[in-house]
């Protein structure tokens, strides 16, 4: 897939910005939050776990570790214990209980508001840091790149990028500064409601008259649902048997 002129590319990014816009016109972060901190935490939980999950053990959570020197304060094994469904809970652990504990010591606290504040905390980097700003300060610092953003730029033809860094920095220079939390937020929801890693739904996808990729996507997707109806049509081993024996 050849990337377009600078300019060329420029109005893409504007004409997929609109698309995504009317396509999701009340995305927004799915984790449940109700301050920084909250936001901060259940963050650093989410990576390599669904916000549905980390919804369902922050309930909890939450109502149990209220401030930074709440999770400073609890013992390894016992935060373990309440964010084990979260996946590589003991990690986790650590970073949190660090990350606070950096708060407490030079916030007093308090979550900060700046990205070089943020990412001084152990355990946060950019992503994380992004995530926050946007959404529990309303301050566009970047673009969050997760792995939904990376997959939908690439095919989009925004960036042929792979590092995180750098796929933000060039989106960065296409997107109005004042649409990088939501365009975060469009690209996710696009991604977990239709342009899928394994079966991206291309035949009801809002932004095919646009997708560079949507030719090469719409055949991977028909390749896969051709095997699994030749799949179904095959007949097991027993009933292979079966009519073997009635013969």
């Amino acid at each position: 897939m050849r990337l377009k002129k600078a300019q060329q590319l420029k109005e893409h990014a504007s004409e997929a910005i609109e698309k995504l816009r009317r396509l999701y016109p009340d995305a927004h972060c799915e984790l449940d939050f109700t301050n920084p901190l909250e936001l901060l935490v259940a963050t650093i939980l989410s990576a390599q776990c669904t916000d549905k999950r980390v919804n369902i053990v922050t309930r909890d959570l939450f109502k149990k570790l209220r401030t930074a020197a709440d999770y400073a304060a609890i013992p390894q094994e016992e935060l373990e214990v309440a964010i084990k469904s979260t996946g590589f809970f003991r990690s986790k652990s650590k970073s949190l209980r660090s990350m606070a504990q950096d708060l407490v010591n030079k916030f007093g606290g308090k979550v900060p508001a700046s990205m070089e504040e943020l990412t001084s905390l152990a355990g946060v980097g950019r992503k994380t840091a992004n995530v926050v700003l946007g959404n529990a300060f309303n301050i566009n610092a970047g673009i969050v790149v997760d792995t939904h953003v990376r997959r939908l730029a690439q095919r989009l033809g925004l960036t042929r990028q792979e590092d995180p860094e750098k796929i933000e920095s060039e989106l960065m220079k296409l997107v109005p500064r004042n649409d990088w939390t939501n365009f975060s937020h469009w690209l996710i929801w696009h991604g977990r409601r239709c342009c899928y890693a394994q079966r991206p739904d291309c035949a009801h996808c809002g932004l095919a008259s646009i997708c560079p990729s949507f030719e090469e996507l719409s055949k991977l997707a028909t390749g896969i649902e051709a095997k699994k109806a030749s799949a179904a049509k095959k007949p097991s081993v027993p009933a292979k048997r079966q009519r073997k024996q009635a013969a």
